[in-house]
């Protein structure tokens, strides 16, 4: 049996990789880990995952076919657990940045259901932000 830990990394194609390394960034917090200019690849650390990013017109990203939009987004959603969820600092810091901020709501992740908040990335990707399980899922 396979038994997945947890998230390693999600690779998003993107239409302005600047604004998306200044949502991951400056929004988030993540650091650029590695930058493969050759295939147009930048890796993120983003806590223990990784997220990596990749131009639509880079080598990699022209594998990929059309590129993402209003009819054909690459992802639904990815979701982060973040430490220390405070809902008025994640939504103020957010405002601060330009960033839209769903409504708080207390959402089912891989830990049980928690606070949960979305906002959107440059590209219209989904990003949910969520906190710790109220109660964890037993083992």
């Amino acid at each position: 049996m396979i038994r997945i830990r947890e998230l390693d990394h999600i690779v998003l194609r993107v239409r302005n990789l600047q604004a998306m390394l200044d949502f991951y960034c400056e929004g988030l917090g993540c650091k650029i880990e590695r930058h493969m200019h050759k295939n147009g690849l930048i890796q993120r650390r983003a806590g223990a995952s990784r997220l990596d990013l990749i131009h639509v017109d880079s080598e990699f990203g022209r594998a990929g076919g059309v590129e993402p939009g209003e009819e054909g987004l690459n992802l639904d959603h990815l979701c982060f657990r973040i430490d220390q969820f405070d809902a008025r600092h994640i939504s103020e810091h957010s405002m601060r940045l330009g960033i839209e901020v769903g409504e708080l709501a207390t959402r089912y992740g891989a830990e049980g259901y928690g606070p949960s908040i979305y906002v959107n990335d440059p590209d219209g990707n989904i990003v949910e932000l969520k906190g710790p399980p109220e109660m964890p899922i037993a083992n």
